[in-house]
């Protein structure tokens, strides 16, 4: 049996699971703005569609590539994941189980160990570490704090983390400022580690740094998901990271999901026309010459999202329906699924 996700579904549940969810984030109107009502201004609330009914489902083991455009709203998605955002509709299911929004959640014993389970590593290695503490407390405040290493053991701990993710111990007194930028990335995958996660949202987490740097990160990733039995939610940009670390990709389309797939068969037989014009214009090293032919016009905006098809305005082979009626995600293949009026005859 397979799911709205792409991913047959078996007998156990997904490890992490949304289904249908949504984010919006509004800018209410400010005292000048209800002034300027009164006089007939006719303002309104500005509300950004981040994230429109998405259904994904994240098994055991799995590495799922989460790919788009800068502002489709995959990072979003991700924090929802983790929980740093709340659902504005839609439901988060953590092994089966629905949880609820994090300020409404009772703490107790049982969401604590949820939220320590769900980690985020995030795409900036300078500014996602606090610059005036050192990392010993970077790495080891949190296992201290939720009681998973003594005091005592601090010094022990963090030096067995910068170990798993390649760095010496004798680094744990220095500050970030004193480490180059694929360093701070392997101190943030340390500080994720460190609280014994099973599921890692990496927001671009390579997407920082240079490319020599990124291979090494990314090898890290791989070694580190075999040692550790983790899941990974990995959202880039970068179609060539992706292929080389994801078993699925699911790819979004300002605020929803176009196509989702095994990772083979989206770069081998892409179905959605979003999906193949990002393909088409993937970097390549080929002797042979090609066109370049970027995709048509720019993204619209989240404020107000064209009607029917997301990504009609842009689309070669749009049709009448496509402005007017939501595509439906569809199974084209086993376990392909795409959202498109072409799959409709």
């Amino acid at each position: 049996m397979t799911d709205a996700s792409g991913m047959a579904r078996p007998a156990a549940a997904p490890l992490l699971e949304l289904r249908g969810v949504s984010k919006r984030f509004v800018k209410s109107l400010n005292t000048v703005d209800r002034v300027s009502n009164l006089l007939g201004a006719r303002l309104q609330e500005e509300v950004v569609h981040a994230v429109d009914d998405v259904t994904l489902s994240i098994h055991a083991g799995e590495v799922v590539g989460l790919v788009g455009e800068s502002g489709c709203g995959k990072s979003t998605l991700g924090r929802m994941a983790v929980g740093l955002h709340g659902l504005s509709a839609g439901q988060r299911l953590w092994k089966g189980r629905a949880i609820g929004q994090e300020k409404t959640r009772p703490d107790n014993s049982e969401t604590r160990k949820e939220r320590l389970a769900i980690q985020m590593i995030f795409q900036d290695p300078y500014a996602s570490i606090n610059p005036r503490m050192r990392v010993l407390d970077i790495v080891g405040e949190a296992p201290v704090a939720h009681g998973l290493v003594s005091a005592g053991g601090q010094q022990e701990y963090v030096a067995q983390m910068l170990a798993r993710v390649g760095m010496d111990a004798s680094v744990m007194r220095r500050f970030p400022h004193q480490f180059s930028g694929g360093q701070r990335a392997r101190i943030g995958i340390a500080r994720a580690l460190a609280v014994k996660p099973e599921f890692l949202v990496c927001d671009e987490a390579v997407a920082a740094l240079d490319v020599s740097i990124q291979a090494q990160v990314l090898n890290l990733f791989i070694e580190l998901r075999n040692a550790l039995n983790l899941t990974y939610l990995f959202i880039s940009h970068d179609l060539g990271v992706v292929r080389h670390l994801a078993d699925r990709v699911v790819i979004m389309y300002l605020g929803r999901v176009v196509e989702s797939a095994p990772a083979d068969a989206i770069f081998a037989r892409p179905n959605h026309p979003y999906t193949q014009a990002l393909l088409a214009s993937e970097p390549k090293l080929e002797v042979k010459k090609r066109d370049f032919i970027p995709v048509k016009g720019e993204i619209p905006s989240p404020l107000k999202p064209p009607s029917g098809c997301h990504f009609h305005p842009r689309c070669p082979f749009a049709m009448p329906q496509c402005a007017t009626i939501r595509p439906i995600l569809r199974e084209v293949a086993t376990n392909h699924f795409s959202a498109c009026h072409l799959n409709d005859r």
